[in-house]
Parts: C-alpha cells; structure tokens; sequence
C-alpha cells in the first residue's frame, strides 16, 4: 500500500508538484537551485570579464589616464560594497537583505540590467573621449555592485544549506555543470561576434544572455532555502511582538566586533592573502589573454575561430576538471589540490619561459590550461571559507553564522585585485608603445613591437611564476586540512 504523501515542513505548498517531480527525476531540488544562480551569473561574469578590457581599450578608444581613474573608483566601489553588502545581509532585518533568496529574487533583475551598460555607447566616441571614461566607470560600478549583493547571498547559501562535507561537495557539483553551461556564453558570443568584430551581432548576443540569465537567478529566488531562514522568521515574528526585545542590530560597534572577530582568524588571514592572488591572476587572464594570443601568435599558425575555441575551452573546461576531481577532493580534500596547482603553474610557467616564444602552439597551449587550472582552484574556494564561517560559528558560539560577512570581508581584500590587474599590466604595456602599436600588424619587423611582443612573453611567463610561489607560501601554513575526513561540525538546525 503506498504511504499517503504528507507535507514537508518549510516547504511552501506550491513548490510541492516541483520538488516532487525533480526528485523522481533523481535530482536534487536544493543543489539545483543553488546552482541556477551559478548558470545565470556564469553566463554574463565571464563576457563581461573577457571582453570589456578590449572594447573600452581598441573600439571605445579611452585615454590611459580615464581607464586608471576608472579603475580605481571601482577599486575604491570594491573595497566598500563588500562588506557593506555582507553586513546588511547578516544583520538587516529587512526581508529582501536579511534572507538570501529574496536577496537574489530582487537584485537577479538589476544585476542582468548592469551587465548590459557597457556594450552600448552613450554617444560615438572619439580617441580620448572623457565620455568613454565616466562610461566605463559607471559600467564596472554599477556591474560590481549588483555582482555583490547577488553572490553574497548565494554564497551565504552554501555555507548555510548544509555544514556537512559530502552536501558541499554535491552543491560544488551542480555548480560546476551550470558554471560549465554557462561559460560556453564566451565561445557562443566569439563564434557569433566573430571575436567581437561584428559589433551588432555582439550587442544582440548580450541582450539575449542578459535575459536568459535573470530568468536562471530568479529561479534560484523562487526555490532556495537556507536552513537559518525559519530561525529568522521566528526572531522577527518575536521582534513585532516586542520590539524593544532588541535593539537595532546595524551598529558601527557591532560592526567593529564582528569584523575584528572574523580579522583575527588566522586561517582567514592566510585565506585571503592566498585568494587576492588568485583573483589577480584570474583578472590577468580573463583581460588579457585575447590580447596576448593576438600580438604573439600568428594568424596563419591559429585563425580566428580555433582562437574562439581556445577562450572558450578557457572558461568551460575549468568546470570539466572540477568535475572530474570529485573523487579526488573526498579523497585528499581541497587543501592539497589547491597547493598542487600552484605548483603545477610555477612549473608550466617557467617551463614556458625556458621554451621561448617562438613555439606558437605550445604557447597557446599554456594560455589556455593556465586559465583553466586558475579558475578549477577558485571554483573550489567555497569549502575553505565556508569550513572558515563553520569554525567562527563554532567559536563565538553564534545562534547564525557570519556567513555574508565573512565572504563580504574576504571580497574586502582581494577584489582590488581585478582592478589592480588591468592598471599594471596596461601600464607597462604602453611604457612599450602598446597604444599606439595595438592596431599594428602581427607580421610587422619593427623593433618597437618585437619589444612589445617580447614584453608581452615575459609577463605571460613571470606573472604566475612570481604569483604562484607566493600563494604557495601563504597557502602551506592554513590549518583547516581535514575537513573532508569530518562527518558534520555541528548539527543542522
């Protein structure tokens, strides 16, 4: 006799036909919500990273100067709208901040919108044009702002969903299938625009992903839960029955504690001085590699569409790898697969750097496997800051965890690094005539652009040596190694 079908607790009744029908399908309704503001958000990150730095540099035609004052607002936007977001999300009792899937129900539409400022000039730019300047300032601030409150919250929702180490694993595996889908965005979008040349292909092309983006992370709104959110709901039932129980938790003091509490971790210290590197070299890749294959390699040795699959396979095949290293990170935990990689590009890039730059393929080669193992280590750094926000819960004894704080404050250091990249990278760049060399020829013999080309090679082959062996550094003394071989750290609630 089958067993009547009863109501599940915290579930709303119109969500019931949904989750029902996924889990005879064997999927799990809860990873996959998360992971649909992965798919949306994969989508439009990776063209916004890979093509913006080209278009306001080679068609937008903005001064040096404008691009470093643009970059540094956002630098400065950066450094500010993280842990503000993270505070208001963890503190605010304001339902659309205070609880994560209304955080993305309400910015999902937002964040698609400021993913399509940059592709639409205000008004035809000439060389130098201030306006292309106050665009792309606007551009990066208003993307990052809604990027933030958005992924802060989704964030808050690994940490949150579950504390047990084989849900983490299963949420990091449907995340990586939607980061996968989603970053075939960037090959899609090379192979139609042809690498951007036709510019009103381009244009309609992010229309479109904008769209199908949103509709993603707004499902992701509807379906998602966090297992604080009942725990919320009874403090603020409690609070409008009494609300001078409690006064109002947005306070500087409070602010100063929490933070320095989350500051003194030593683990997050050695986290985050590790992940600004990451988020640099992610930022160097991402901006610089179409620029790179350009100057150094031939197009007779790789036409345009084997290009468009080489970035392509840059942003897609990170999640292929991930995937694949499933059994791997139960086995030896992501601590030690992380330390591997930045062996692995040290050596591959002094092994590039001993070769030269006349062997065009295997360059194209280290490019590409450069951005992928770069972006399979990120992918993975979820499980340190979560194991992070599991032992300041554990330790400060909290009723809910820090979690939007700790990434808000982690984002707080290292996200300089994608404006700090661009700047010093360009700067150097055109200390060797790259502005006025850019649009030259790639067969021409001047000495000038040999130089170009040779400096290009160099920071290609000694940016991640140099980065690599200081994130080994930092990374060897992180204590949290185990966390894989731990059942649970403390019980769901």
């Amino acid at each position: 006799m089958a067993s009547e079908e009863k109501p599940v607790p915290g579930v709303r009744p119109g969500r019931m036909n949904v989750l029902r029908h996924l889990i005879n399908l064997g999927v799990n309704p809860t990873a996959l919500a998360f992971a649909m503001t992965t798919l949306g958000a994969a989508m439009i990150n990776n063209i916004f990273s890979f093509y913006y730095v080209k278009l306001f540099l080679n068609k937008y035609k903005i001064s040096e100067s404008a691009f470093h004052q643009s970059q540094v607002v956002y630098m400065v936007w950066n450094a500010i709208n993280d842990p503000l977001f993270g505070y208001l999300q963890d503190n605010s009792k304001v339902p659309c901040c205070s609880q994560r899937r209304l955080s993305i129900l309400y910015g999902a539409p937002l964040y698609s919108l400021a993913f399509l400022v940059p592709w639409f000039p205000w008004r035809s730019y000439f060389p130098g044009d201030w306006m292309s300047g106050l665009h792309l300032m606007v551009a990066l601030c208003a993307f990052d702002g809604m990027l933030t409150f958005v992924l802060l919250a989704q964030c808050a929702l690994f940490a949150e969903i579950s504390s047990h180490h084989q849900s983490r694993l299963r949420l990091i595996k449907y995340n990586q299938v939607a980061a996968l889908i989603g970053s075939s965005s960037v090959l899609i979008c090379g192979v139609l625009s042809k690498n951007m040349e036709d510019f009103a292909a381009f244009q309609a092309f992010t229309v479109l992903i904008a769209i199908l983006s949103c509709s993603c992370m707004l499902y992701t709104g509807f379906y998602s839960e966090s297992r604080f959110d009942s725990k919320l709901s009874q403090t603020d039932a409690q609070e409008s029955v009494n609300p001078t129980s409690h006064q109002s938790a947005v306070s500087f003091s409070l602010l100063k504690t929490l933070t320095w509490q989350i500051l003194t971790n030593r683990d997050f210290q050695l986290f985050v001085l590790m992940n600004f590197f990451q988020v640099f070299m992610l930022a160097f890749f991402n901006n610089f590699t179409m620029i790179f294959a350009e100057h150094l390699i031939p197009p007779d040795t790789l036409p345009s569409l084997a290009k468009s699959i080489m970035y392509g396979a840059g942003f897609i095949c990170p999640q292929l790898l991930v995937l694949s290293c499933q059994r791997l990170l139960r086995g030896l935990g992501y601590y030690r697969i992380i330390l591997y990689t930045f062996y692995l590009e040290a050596g591959m890039a002094a092994l590039m750097l001993a070769l030269g730059p006349q062997h065009y393929y295997v360059l194209a080669f280290f490019l590409t496997v450069s951005m992928i193992i770069i972006q399979a280590a990120f992918s993975l750094f979820g499980l340190p800051l979560a194991d992070i926000i599991d032992t300041d819960m554990q330790m400060y004894r909290r009723s809910s965890p820090l979690s939007s704080m700790v990434f808000g404050t982690n984002a707080l250091f290292t996200k300089p690094g994608q404006s700090l990249a661009p700047m010093i990278v360009l700067n150097i760049l055109n200390q060797f005539g790259y502005e006025q060399l850019k649009d030259t020829a790639r067969d021409s013999h001047s000495s000038a652009l040999e130089s170009l080309h040779m400096v290009m090679f160099y920071l290609v082959c000694l940016v991640p040596m140099c980065v690599a062996t200081v994130q080994i550094l930092a990374w060897r003394p992180f204590s949290i190694r185990n966390s894989h071989t731990v059942d649970t750290k403390y019980i769901d609630g």
